[in-house]
């Protein structure tokens, strides 16, 4: 049974695949916006998102599907529109923006008095059985103190294809970084 559903789920990969050379690309959507934070560094405390890292298998042009427990493929025709890693910077750092009121949330050093964030993500891609996976660790460093925290999220698509698949990746994203935003905020 499983082999028939191995060879339906390749057929069914190679038929989306070649049957058309139109390229699909996609950006994470930004998170909600909350209008007129000030940045003035005055009385705020400071993160520094200083990077956010994929493996080479995530670093391609490609949206990457895992077909199997052990086989991944990277999307021809199914692109993000701007390098992944940057795209989840963008995203973390919009988010935490939003969600650590008090908090100026940034790209780049801030001064000598800022915490910084290092993401590693070692999964971000959809799978076979209709979910997708977010998976790494964060490292915190506070006053001094490391914060190491890894995280694994999978979450269930509710229909089938690369727009739902990257709308999931988004929401995963999101709850992982209000995860890393409520672990910052009980910092004294």
């Amino acid at each position: 049974m499983k082999k028939w559903l191995l060879i339906v789920g390749a057929l069914v990969l190679t038929a989306c695949s070649s049957g058309s050379d139109t390229k699909s690309y996609y950006q994470l959507p930004l998170g909600a916006q909350t209008g007129g934070q000030s940045t003035a560094s005055q009385g705020h405390r400071l993160l520094w998102v200083e990077q956010v890292t994929i493996p080479d298998s995530l670093a391609g042009n490609g949206v990457v599907y895992q077909t199997s427990e052990v086989q991944y493929v990277i999307a021809n025709n199914n692109l993000w529109a701007s390098p992944l890693d940057q795209q989840l910077r963008n995203t973390l750092v919009a988010n935490l923006s939003s969600q650590l009121p008090g908090w100026v949330v940034a790209s780049q050093p801030l001064g000598s008095d800022q915490d910084t964030l290092n993401v590693n993500v070692t999964g971000f891609h959809g799978r076979y059985d209709g979910k997708v996976v977010i998976s790494g660790e964060w490292l915190l460093n506070h006053q001094g103190q490391l914060i190491k925290r890894p995280f694994h999220l999978e979450l269930k698509q509710q229909q089938d294809g690369y727009d739902e698949m990257v709308k999931v990746l988004a929401q995963g994203w999101a709850q992982e970084s209000a995860s890393i935003a409520q672990e910052i905020s009980r910092l004294p």
